[in-house]
């Protein structure tokens, strides 16, 4: 049986809150980390993560769950710099101030650099096999670096110049918000030592779950209030960025969203099929995208 979505979340919450000012030595710099770190979240990718693991038939040990916790660190790092004036220079995050705004630039900047670095270590320094956590450190790095994540990012900064057709954009993200996505179901099949067709299995999912995603910010971006999404919404279209809504209207953005969810759904029986288990806790994922 799979752990709900409120106890994987609470587990997570709470293995941040006891371990993550552990490893700072540097008062203020503690703080900003901790205040990006807990101030809210879904949670998303470590519970992903999680609950793979236990769909495949792992258990939730404290390594197991450090490795995943690692990638929220990782993902917060990703916020803090995507927050900053020379990024997208945004003032709200999580319905409080942005990291910067309260301590910084120069202070957010090393904030989120310390977590980057902090996620590698939390993920190498475990219980888990070393070639489990070597193989953890390699799909991350891929998926985070100059291939994944910061691609996205660096294609999202050029393509306010330009108009980006619809395969331009899903490419972007794929990379941009997809690829930390696609880590957080793929990492659960590594650490329960899954063949390499299982592995393709998961990212297939991982992939169209993260475009779904994707899709559902740009379109929150336009239907949603600030309330609801703990950051100032209706600034994309004001950045001339590229989006689903911008690019196809609001119902066409939909309809996209409605595709990638097929296609994640269909993933999940593949899943299910290949691996002779149940994946119904994805189900608790698949649900969170209402309109």
């Amino acid at each position: 049986m799979v752990d709900s979505l409120t106890s994987l979340k609470k587990q997570v919450n709470d293995y941040l809150a006891a371990n993550l000012p552990k490893n700072i030595d540097q008062k203020t710099l503690s703080q900003s980390m901790n205040y990006s770190v807990m101030a809210g979240g879904k949670r998303l990718r470590p519970t992903l993560t999680l609950a793979t693991v236990e769909m495949l038939g792992g258990q939730v040990t404290p390594a197991v769950m450090r490795a995943a916790t690692a990638l929220e660190l990782l993902h917060t790092y990703s916020l803090i710099h995507d927050d900053l004036p020379a990024m997208d220079n945004d003032n709200l995050r999580r319905g409080k101030p942005t990291n910067h705004c309260k301590f910084g630039a120069g202070i957010a900047t090393l904030a989120g650099d310390g977590l980057l670095t902090l996620a590698f270590q939390w993920i190498t320094e475990n219980d888990l096999p070393a070639k489990t956590r070597a193989h953890l450190a390699l799909t991350l790095a891929k998926a985070a670096g100059p291939a994944g994540m910061v691609a996205g990012q660096a294609r999202d900064i050029e393509g306010e110049h330009e108009h980006l057709n619809l395969d331009q954009l899903r490419y972007l993200h794929r990379e941009k918000t997809g690829a930390l996505l696609h880590y957080a179901v793929v990492a659960g099949g590594i650490i329960t030592d899954q063949d390499e067709e299982i592995l393709r299995a998961l990212a297939d999912f991982g992939n169209h779950y993260g475009l779904a995603f994707q899709i559902y910010d740009d379109l929150m971006d336009v239907l949603g209030t600030v309330a609801q999404m703990g950051k100032a919404v209706g600034k994309d279209a004001g950045e001339h960025k590229n989006t689903y809504p911008g690019l196809l209207g609001i119902d066409g953005a939909k309809d996209q969203l409605h595709l990638a969810l097929a296609h994640a759904r269909q993933a999940q029986k593949n899943l299910a099929q290949l691996t002779r288990k149940s994946f119904a806790g994805y189900d608790q994922f698949l649900a969170y995208f209402k309109l």
